[in-house]
């Protein structure tokens, strides 16, 4: 049986040609997605400004969203947020926090908000779930969200530090940083609500990016075992081609559960989703145009004290000749 290849085993495809190009487009994205995140802002959700989630369900099984929308915004309670999902008449409802000049007066205008929006929907609809964040609360969101995101990648240096050289450890640190303020600004630029799946969505597009670099990695540092003469740059381009059909596929097939998610999946996941096809993207991306070509400018050498340190480490010890003859002296 013929095996299905999108890429063929024996590319040779000059990568490294191309890192006079990658590099600055790539500062170029990451100076944009920096600007947009400060002047553009992003599209929090709740979870970190604050507010009330209603989700409520239809009676009849349908939903007009239109008329839904229009009376909640007539409701007097700020901007509003009307969302369906699911395939049962499900409506979600979010508003911000009621102004007021103290925290009681700003908790009863909550409560009466939410009182305003259950008596123009309760004929209609059954709810299902009222929660309200505040802001004491979204803000140790916020704080826990972004130790999560820096914890995880400075283990992830350590643990690359202990596997590799230091340069491959700062290597994958730079491609990780790379897809984490392009994701940033994607979100800002899109203007996708950001909430805790967004979180969760950042960290897993750090997780594949950084598994996708360590398979690129481990060949480049068998073929520093091999070659000790090879120029870098050559030695890269082996590298990446040799894994590239394994980086394709595993993107494409990521990428094709991700689209079944996005289309199928409804608007609770629908920013999840959608970082994490832009994830799987930038950090295939990455992997070959940012993480492997900043080995050349971090001074990483063919035929390094470190390379053969580990190829001497790798060969097995010499085998001890039993005998009268291991105890001859030579003559």
């Amino acid at each position: 049986m013929k095996l299905l290849r999108i890429i063929p085993d024996d590319t040779k495809f000059p990568f490294m040609s191309f890192r006079r190009v990658s590099f600055p487009f790539s500062a170029a994205l990451s100076v944009i997605a920096v600007l947009c995140f400060f002047f553009v802002s992003m599209n929090f959700g709740i979870d970190f400004t604050g507010g009330t989630l209603i989700e409520m369900q239809s009676k009849a099984g349908k939903t007009d969203i239109a008329q839904v929308r229009e009376t909640a915004s007539g409701l007097n309670v700020g901007e509003v947020e009307v969302q369906e999902f699911g395939e049962k008449g499900d409506v979600s409802i979010r508003f911000g926090l009621q102004p007021g000049a103290s925290q009681q007066e700003r908790e009863k205008a909550q409560q009466e908000a939410q009182a305003r929006v259950r008596a123009a929907f309760e004929k209609d609809f059954d709810f299902r779930r009222v929660e309200v964040v505040g802001p004491r609360v979204s803000g140790e969101l916020v704080q826990s969200g972004t130790l999560g995101v820096v914890l995880s990648i400075v283990g992830v240096l350590i643990y690359l530090w202990f596997r590799f050289e230091w340069e491959f450890a700062a290597g994958a640190v730079i491609a990780t940083l790379h897809d984490l303020v392009l994701t940033i600004g994607f979100f800002a630029i899109t203007q996708i609500e950001f909430n805790m799946t967004s979180i969760a969505a950042i960290l897993t597009i750090v997780g594949y990016s950084l598994n996708d670099t360590v398979v690129v990695f481990d060949r480049i540092r068998e073929l520093l075992r091999r070659y000790k003469k090879m120029p870098i740059d050559q030695l890269l381009d082996i590298a990446i081609n040799s894994t590239l059909s394994r980086t394709i596929m595993t993107s494409v097939t990521t990428t094709l559960a991700l689209l079944a998610l996005v289309l199928f999946g409804g608007q609770v996941i629908s920013s999840f989703s959608w970082a994490m096809i832009f994830g799987v993207v930038i950090g295939t991306y990455s992997s070959i145009f940012i993480a492997a070509p900043v080995l050349i400018y971090l001074g990483l050498k063919v035929g390094s004290e470190q390379a053969a340190t580990a190829e001497v480490e790798a060969k097995p010890a010499p085998k001890r000749v039993r005998g009268a003859a291991a105890q001859r002296p030579a003559q």
